[in-house]
């Protein structure tokens, strides 16, 4: 029986990780599965609320940590309708809102759909750094040759690239965080000008990808974090 049971490949996940002597991870893929520590207790795959509740009689844990993604909104009300269910602690590791004058700079969507509205009143190459789940909202919204998209270096990732509609030669698949030099780098390679991102906090480096877009004049859509459900 372990005595922590986490939630969460993501940076605060394997931090999360660091300080438990005794913890199963649970991530959504073999990608996020290697960027933990050799020898670490990892069940992989995506859960819904029946499969947390399976894993969760099967771990048998003292408490659970909910690490997972700021936008994973209705993962989180699983993990939470579960442990209330079967009666464990659960702790939430909220990613912190970065703070800036810059956040009154930019042109704030409250989702995929809305930012998507918004492209198709603006001009030039679009770059995407919101993941590649939601890419079927952009491309049905704005050409597909407008559109840049950096997405995670995994087979799913490329995959849903594809099927998207994203031409090969404007595929970017990197595993950041990225700087603000090499972010400016990317932007006047590709002549791009409106970045679009989500407000995933320092561990999504949002800074470091909003302050060279403002200081080319760039438009920047931050999609803001959902409302808990």
């Amino acid at each position: 029986m372990a005595k922590t049971l986490i939630f969460g490949g993501t940076t605060e996940g394997r931090l999360a990780l660091l300080e438990e002597q005794d913890a199963v991870v649970s991530v959504t893929s073999t990608y996020a599965a290697r960027l933990l520590p050799p020898g670490t207790d990892c069940r992989i795959g995506r859960l819904n609320e029946a499969g947390m509740r399976h894993l969760m009689l099967d771990v048998q844990p003292e408490r659970v940590i909910d690490a997972t993604h700021p936008f994973a909104v209705r993962v989180s009300e699983n993990i939470r309708a579960c442990c209330a269910a079967l009666g464990v602690p659960c702790i939430r590791i909220e990613r912190p809102v970065e703070s800036g004058a810059w956040r009154d700079l930019v042109i704030h969507a409250k989702d995929a759909e809305a930012a998507a509205q918004m492209l198709q009143d603006m001009d030039g190459c679009i770059l995407l750094t919101t993941g590649s789940q939601t890419l079927p909202v952009y491309t049905q919204a704005v050409p597909s040759d407008r559109l840049y998209v950096r997405v995670l270096p995994t087979m799913d990732a490329l995959t849903r690239c594809q099927d998207a509609g994203i031409e090969p030669a404007h595929i970017i698949a990197m595993q950041g965080p990225f700087t603000e030099a090499f972010n400016a780098a990317l932007y006047d390679f590709l002549d791009i000008q409106v970045m679009v991102t989500k407000d995933s906090g320092a561990a999504g480096g949002v800074a470091q990808k909003v302050l060279p877009a403002l200081a080319r004049g760039m438009d920047v859509i931050l999609i803001d974090r959902p409302q808990a459900i």
